[in-house]
Parts: C-alpha cells; sequence; structure tokens
C-alpha cells in the first residue's frame, strides 16, 4: 500500500509524508491483486465476441479449458507440493463422462450442467481411488504411482466399449443451458465457458486462501512442523487431491462440449506433461502463473500447427530456455521482480 511517502522503519521514519495518504488507495488495497487482475481481464473477454475476426473465440475459450486444468495442477503441485504425472486422468474422464451423457441424453432435454456435473464426480471418485493410493509416497514415488495409474486409466479409455476407443466421442451435443439457452451458437457457449472459468478460478483462489490452504503450504514447505502441529497431513493431501481432481474434471468437461469431441489423447501422458509444462512456465505456487502458462502453450500449438510434428520440438526448446532463464516462471519472475523492488525503495 502507498502510504504517501511515510516510512515504517530505516532512515526517515520519523520525517514527514511528502503528502497525505488518500483514502482511495486504501480502500483500493483491500482487494486482493489476483482479484483485481481478474476484473480488469474480463473487461476486454467480455468483448471478445463481438471482434471474431481478429480473436476466435473458440481458441479463447480452449485457453480457458487448460488454464482451468493448470489452475488445479497448480493446487496440488503448487501449493501442497505433490507432483503428479498422471492428472489427463481425471481431465479425460471427466470429459468422457460429460461427453457419453451428453450423447445419450442431450436429445431428451439433459442440460449442460448436469452432464458436466457428472464429469466432476468422476474425476473426484477416480481422484480419489489413485490419491489414497498415492498420499502414502513423497516425491518421486508419489509422481511414479500418478504416473502408472493413470497409464492404467488410459488403457481402460482404450479397451472399455462406451469411450469408443481410438475414435472417441464425436459430435457431442451442447445442449441448453438451465434448458434455455441454446449452447450450440458459439456466442452462448462463450459466455458459459466464461463464466464457469471464473468460478473454477474463484474457487480454487478461495481455497488457496483459506485456512485450509494455509495447511497445504506448511505441508508443502515442511511436512513434520505440519504433523507437530496436530494435522492429519494424510487426510489433508487426500482432499487436495481429490479437489484437484474435481476441478481436473470440470476442465475436461467444459472442453467436451466446446470443442464437441474426446479423444484418447485427453487422458494421455502427453496432455498430463502439458499441464506440467504450462504450470512450470506461468509460475508454479502462483495464482496466475498457469492461467499465462496455459495461454502461451495453446497459442504456440495453434499457431505454430503448420509445423506438424515440429511444434512438439520447437515448445520444448522454448521450454528449456524458459527454465533457464526464468526459473520461477513469468509470473513468478514478475512478482519476485515487484517484491525487490519494494524492498530497495522501503530501504532508501
Amino acid at each position: 500500500m502507498d502510504r504517501g511517502g511515510v516510512r515504517g522503519d530505516g532512515p526517515g521514519a520519523a520525517g514527514a509524508s511528502r503528502r497525505p495518504v488518500r483514502q482511495g488507495e486504501i480502500a483500493v488495497s483491500r482487494f486482493p491483486l489476483s482479484i483485481r487482475i481478474l476484473v480488469l481481464l474480463l473487461i476486454p473477454a467480455l468483448l471478445v465476441p463481438l471482434f471474431p475476426q481478429v480473436v476466435y473465440p473458440i481458441f479463447i475459450m480452449k485457453v480457458l479449458c487448460f488454464a482451468l486444468f493448470a489452475l488445479a495442477f497448480n493446487l496440488l503441485t503448487g501449493f501442497t507440493g505433490l507432483v503428479s504425472f498422471g492428472h489427463a486422468a481425471f481431465f479425460g474422464w471427466g470429459a468422457y463422462a460429460a461427453g457419453e451423457m451428453m450423447i445419450l441424453y442431450a436429445a431428451r432435454g439433459l442440460p449442460p450442467e448436469a452432464a458436466i456435473a457428472c464429469g466432476v464426480a468422476l474425476a473426484a471418485a477416480v481422484g480419489y481411488a489413485i490419491g489414497w493410493l498415492a498420499i502414502r509416497r513423497t516425491g518421486i514415488y508419489f509422481a511414479m504411482i500418478t504416473l502408472a495409474l493413470s497409464q492404467v486409466a488410459y488403457f481402460m479409455a482404450v479397451q472399455i466399449g462406451w469411450t469408443r476407443g481410438e475414435d472417441g466421442m464425436q459430435g457431442i451435443p451442447r445442449g441448453k443451458f438451465l434448458g434455455l439457452l441454446d449452447l450450440s451458437v458459439d456466442t452462448h457457449m462463450y459466455y458459459f465457458t466464461l463464466a464457469v472459468f471464473v468460478l473454477g478460478f474463484l474457487f480454487v483462489y478461495r481455497v488457496i486462501h483459506s485456512p485450509f490452504g494455509q495447511v497445504l503450504k506448511t505441508i508443502r514447505d515442511n511436512a513434520p512442523r505440519a504433523v507437530s502441529l496436530g494435522y492429519d497431513t494424510d487426510r489433508c493431501k487426500l482432499l487436495a487431491f481429490v479437489l484437484s481432481a474435481a476441478v481436473a474434471g470440470l476442465a475436461g468437461a467444459l472442453k467436451a462440449l466446446v470443442l464437441q469431441l474426446v479423444a484418447l489423447n485427453d487422458v494421455s501422458l502427453t496432455t498430463s506433461t502439458e499441464v506440467l509444462l504450462m504450470t512450470l512456465l506461468g509460475g508454479i505456487g502462483t495464482v496466475w502463473g498457469p492461467v499465462v502458462g496455459a495461454a502461451l502453450v495453446v497459442s504456440l500449438q495453434n499457431y505454430l500447427a503448420t509445423l506438424g510434428d515440429v511444434v512438439t520440438i520447437v515448445i520444448g526448446l522454448i521450454f528449456v530456455l524458459c527454465v533457464s532463464f526464468f526459473r520461477r516462471g513469468f509470473v513468478g519472475e514478475w512478482l519476485a521482480h515487484v517484491q525487490w523492488r519494494r524492498i530497495k525503495e522501503s530501504n532508501r
């Protein structure tokens, strides 16, 4: 907060303020920076459908879906300290559940929100099963268990009949939101996707900044200390795992409606590594890092699509360069720079 030149300590602390502190500055500071950024970004986001020649709404919807997926991954990895190599299992099975429900029952009036709820429920159930087995280990052992079990989920998707195997689900109907708003209209679908993303973002933000979120950060930073304080760390980690899986399932279900298809790639190791890449590029353990990382990766995939398989190599090289020079991720480096500037100014 700007104190109008008043110093809290150090040289000049006893001096008079250069100017009075305005009441408006105090009021603005009561709103967290992340929420202010969200509000500012919503303004241009609401105008996107008005300029389809400049920005494709489908592209923005895809970015929002993967940003929500990255937020889910960051909740577990960035704020709980558990690195998962199998998050595509929740993303993919959430998509499969929502897609199948819409294919079977959309003609009978099933609203898309019910199909999405089914996707979230299935993802949370799968997350509970995998988390219950994995949380008893840490570090590389935890990561390997999630990888192994996600491969089981992948091969189940190959073999189970209703997932359509390698053909996947195509032509998934979008239905009508609340039985009224036809989501087959891209503009309607865009605003629906934006609303779901905002709600998902606020949910993750609330979890992170709740007392439970503080416990998760304590477990991440010093698990023995969390145990000594009386917290059931395994139970907390399992709950974090299930919440992360549920949000990932929400992202997958939303993506199934946006693109109207579900493919095996959605539940594959490739998707698990992509969400890891998004989070690392943006800034692991930051609120906006996963969103920025998702936007970067999806944009690169979109604009470099003409390169074919070479796009994977290009993204890999960019990732190596970013990790070498921006180890905290783009948002992490920016926050570190802002903090350094504040410390420097306070010491003047």
